[in-house]
């Protein structure tokens, strides 16, 4: 006999068949899954926060987008869990709304965050003479205040007005929805307008940013190698640092690329295309690409300070509790400031 998530026979939303083992499964992953997305990014914000070679214009940039990575993780994965679970809503209406708005504006303030990130990447490599005056404090705030407003407005604007539904009313109410569900429902148009504001707008200036990256890089390494072969004693050390500078960069951004294409791109896919497949996409593929995409605010973290060497001394200073050792926010993490 099926279970249902309320005792209105006719309108509630159906329970999940899952035996209990299967459940303890998946709460046990999805817990992880959690635990791992808080810890990971609050030592970002710790790390950051607390030392003060640390307090520069792109750590602040990062320190933004491990705040978004953060909240998501405290606020918005919990009650998605829960959902997941036992495909019931347990949490009333008004709150369904609260955590569906707050769910798409802080992973699109998590996609805003890394687009401006590399772009402030491009600059640090492609341009390092101007870097400082083109990428300063007022810059990093506005980027900052972009990556936290346009996703607010937009999510919290939608659901509450309810311009998701917008020409799918009939559809929704007659055929989808049930007592008991929190699910982001898309018409054809706000299907489009979420897909191009929230993935592929600030999805494809990283593509653009990490190939023009690339390209120049190899271009330097190209030059440099030309100009060594004229000057090689003079030039050699400096070759094999900007090389690897390059290298790093490019590694760095590659993975960017990797992480957050693998991580979002099925789930937006599904969303733009869902409307005019007549809603025919299960709902537990959608939950479960839901998921994938949180995945990208689990690895944000160690994709942007678990690469770096400073990130570990702060890690091991943090879990010895030596930050709280008197003048431990002076302490230095390495020798140079690079961009």
């Amino acid at each position: 006999m099926m279970s249902l998530c309320h005792n209105i026979i006719n309108i509630s939303c159906v329970k999940s068949s899952w035996s209990n083992d299967v459940r303890a499964s998946l709460y046990s992953l999805m817990v992880l899954i959690i635990l791992t997305t808080v810890v990971g990014n609050l030592i970002v914000i710790i790390s950051i926060s607390h030392f003060k070679q640390l307090h520069t214009p792109t750590n602040w940039l990062i320190h933004s987008m491990a705040t978004v990575d953060f909240l998501l993780g405290c606020l918005v994965m919990p009650y998605s869990m829960v959902r997941s679970v036992e495909h019931c809503w347990y949490f009333g209406d008004v709150f369904c709304k609260i955590h569906t708005s707050t769910d798409i504006m802080l992973s699109s303030a998590s996609i805003f965050h890394l687009s401006f990130i590399s772009i402030d990447r491009y600059y640090a490599v492609c341009d390092p003479l101007r870097y400082k005056t083109k990428i300063n404090i007022l810059v990093i705030f506005v980027m900052i205040f972009i990556s936290w407003s346009i996703p607010a407005l937009f999510a919290f604007g939608m659901i509450f007005l309810e311009l998701n539904f917008k020409g799918a009313e009939e559809m929704y109410y007659k055929h989808i929805h049930c007592i008991g569900s929190c699910s982001v429902f898309f018409s054809k148009t706000s299907g489009v307008l979420a897909f191009m504001t929230s993935f592929y707008i600030p999805g494809s200036i990283m593509i653009c940013i990490y190939y023009r990256i690339y390209f120049i890089a190899k271009g330097q390494a190209r030059s440099i190698n030309d100009a060594s072969q004229k000057f090689r004693i003079g030039l050699e050390e400096k070759n094999g640092i900007s090389r690897s500078k390059e290298r790093k960069a490019t590694k760095t951004l590659g993975i960017v690329m990797g992480v957050f294409l693998t991580c979002w791109c099925p789930f937006f896919v599904c969303t733009v295309m869902d409307p005019f497949l007549d809603y025919t996409i299960p709902p537990i593929l959608n939950d479960a690409l839901i998921w994938f995409g949180y995945l990208n605010s689990t690895l944000n973290p160690m994709v942007y300070a678990f690469f770096y060497p400073w990130f570990r001394r702060a890690l091991k200073m943090i879990l010895f509790g030596k930050i709280f050792q008197k003048d431990s926010s002076r302490c230095k993490l390495f020798l140079e400031l690079n961009p």
